[in-house]
């Protein structure tokens, strides 16, 4: 009876004009709620549910396949350290040229990073076609300029840091604190390598020493750390791996083939255990490398012809031995290392001394700088399409911010600018001899299609067939992703 009686009174109720209506109208509302969070993506989608790639304990640098079909296989990024002026290599601004000498309208008494600034000053070097595109490139770096047909040029980059280490820490880890992973080893995480005998990414740090923030740049922060970076150069490859000399081959190769027995065995009592397994997987790979890692560093395999286009015996001895990190670059690229990022500029040395931080004399500064740059760099950009590599490779050169149009008060160099500033891209999945976005006319603000680094890092996954936003590592009770929660693919560049 109590049930019935239950029942009668929800039917009474429902039946009601005033509890229909109001309910009616709840509903409604839900529903708009409903749409306006699903425009904005807030709502919970199983389509962009997070995407962990499987791991394999005993192996997990195996190869792994994309979200979806991708364009590129492996990726060189080229980073120059201290930021390299926009306004003086890549991004063309002929009012400069009109109001050189005079301040910078509607900014007077502007302050930035180290102080006041001066008046605009012109682009230190002349601005020319290049190539069929007749793309506007400085004399500054004239061999990559003949480049520009090659090269998707996005010219309206932001970063969320105007001081170098944040920065350089965003640029490389999608993060302006520290702690985070770098790209590199996002993408191993996601794709492993198909490399088998080397690391799945290496670092290559300038002649000079290391970036500002060092190994963050190439870390692996809360992901495994078989994902990091291993860094080495053509003139320091990776130390101790060749065996003293008192040991003959054979006894090496035997030795290493009654480890790997003992292990199996070991590991055979203990199913299970990731970390045993892992350990293990470590000291194969670098068994593997003990044989493979010489042979790469070994440049003296290659042709003359190839050392002079790249310039390593060139007599400027920080270009010879940048020259020879580029030409380790390729080496490694065409052995299918999937993530190479190549570094050009160092911190120790001081501000604007060993990098492109042009505060104080950015025309004597670039004049040492540009030549070690442009010659390697031009000449391994050449080299990748000669061979095919650049088919299936995505290059990226990065700089952590631009530079101001104007100069610092009582000096004759530009402060940092990470309001607007240009990095390019070139080979596979995006335009050649392409353009986006805009800074304003006196390059000192991204105005058209304003890029962020999140958006940057997007596009560079979604090449490599990867979604940023289902790429995800839980840590610390956060699905955490490269790009944070923000970023969108530059669907524009690619073709």
């Amino acid at each position: 009876m109590a049930e019935n009686s239950n029942s009668r009174q929800l039917h009474s109720f429902l039946l009601n004009r005033r509890s229909f209506l109001g309910l009616a109208g709840t509903g409604l509302g839900g529903i708009a709620l409903t749409s306006l969070l699903a425009e904005q993506g807030l709502l919970a989608d199983e389509a962009k549910s997070p995407l962990r790639p499987e791991i394999k304990p005993d192996a997990p640098l195996a190869p792994r396949k994309p979200h979806f079909a991708a364009k590129a296989k492996r990726v060189l990024t080229i980073f120059c350290s201290g930021a390299v002026s926009h306004v003086d290599t890549f991004d063309y601004k002929p009012e400069l040229l009109k109001y050189d000498g005079k301040p910078l309208p509607g900014s007077e008494k502007l302050v930035t990073f180290q102080g006041e600034q001066g008046n605009v000053v012109k682009p230190m070097w002349p601005f020319k076609p290049r190539g069929e595109s007749g793309k506007m490139v400085s004399d500054l770096l004239p061999k990559l300029a003949k480049l520009a047909d090659e090269m998707c040029f996005i010219h309206s980059m932001t970063a969320k840091s105007n001081t170098h280490g944040p920065a350089e820490n965003q640029m490389s880890t999608g993060f302006t604190l520290d702690g985070f992973p770098s790209v590199g080893a996002w993408v191993t995480y996601a794709l492993g390598s198909e490399c088998k005998d080397l690391p799945a990414f290496v670092a290559i740090p300038d002649p000079r020493g290391v970036p500002q923030v060092g190994p963050n740049n190439w870390g692996s922060a809360f992901l495994p750390a078989v994902f990091q970076g291993t860094a080495f150069t053509a003139d320091k490859p990776i130390p101790n791996l060749k065996p003293p000399g008192e040991i003959s081959s054979k006894a090496d190769a035997d030795s290493r083939d009654f480890l790997k027995l003992l292990n199996e065995e070991h590991l055979k009592s203990r199913q299970g255990d990731t970390e045993l397994a892992a350990r293990i997987a470590g000291y194969e790979l670098a068994a593997k490398m003990q044989l493979k890692a010489a042979e790469v560093a070994d440049l003296s395999r290659e042709p003359k012809a190839i050392h002079e286009a790249y310039g390593t015996g060139d007599s400027n001895k920080v270009k010879a031995g940048f020259a020879r990190n580029c030409l380790l670059a390729r080496r490694l690229l065409e052995r299918d290392v999937r993530f190479v990022q190549l570094f050009n500029g160092s911190y120790a040395m001081g501000e604007g001394v060993g990098n492109w931080d042009g505060h104080k004399t950015i025309k004597s500064q670039y004049d040492v700088h540009a030549p070690i740059l442009d010659q390697p760099c031009a000449a391994l950009l050449t080299d990748l399409k000669q061979t095919g590599l650049l088919k299936d490779t995505l290059v990226v050169w990065v700089t952590e911010f631009g530079r101001m149009p104007t100069f610092q008060k009582g000096a004759s160099g530009r402060d940092h600018n990470p309001k607007g500033f240009t990095v390019w891209l070139a080979g596979a999945g995006v335009k050649r001899a392409f353009s986006y976005g805009s800074t304003d006319e006196f390059g000192y603000q991204a105005t058209e299609s304003i890029a962020s680094i999140y958006d940057l890092h997007a596009t560079i996954l979604h090449i490599l067939g990867l979604d940023h936003e289902r790429l995800s590592f839980y840590h610390n009770g956060i699905e955490r992703r490269l790009t944070d929660v923000h970023g969108h693919v530059i669907r524009d560049v690619l073709v």
